[in-house]
C-alpha cells in the first residue's frame, strides 16, 4: 500500500478533531492585522533586518516584507515580529 503522509495526517486531524499543522508538526503562523506576526515551531532566523525578515519554517521559507520590523520576542519554538508589514512570502 502506498502511503501519501498529507493524506494520512489530514484524515487523523479530522478523526480526533484536531488541527492538521498540530498532528503534522508544521509551523503555525498567526498575523495580527498588519502589525504584528507570531510563528510557532520555527527553526530559526535565516536574515534579519528591518525591512526582510527570513524565517526557516522547516520545508519552506516564510518571508516577512515591511517597515521598522522588529523581533519582539524568540524562543526555540516560538517567535514574535512587530511592524508595517506589507507582504508575507512562501520560499520553497
Amino acid at each position: 500500500m502506498d502511503w501519501n503522509w498529507k493524506d494520512l495526517t489530514t484524515r487523523a486531524a479530522d478523526v480526533f478533531d484536531l488541527p492538521a499543522d498540530v498532528i503534522a508538526a508544521l509551523p503555525h503562523i498567526e498575523l495580527i492585522g498588519d502589525c504584528q506576526l507570531l510563528m510557532n515551531r520555527h527553526e530559526g532566523i535565516l536574515s534579519y533586518s528591518t525591512e526582510r525578515i527570513d524565517v526557516n519554517g522547516g520545508a519552506l521559507v516564510l518571508r516577512i516584507i515591511g517597515e521598522n520590523l522588529e523581533l519582539m520576542a524568540m524562543t526555540g519554538c516560538e517567535l514574535r515580529v512587530k511592524g508595517k508589514i506589507t507582504a508575507l512570502q512562501l520560499i520553497g
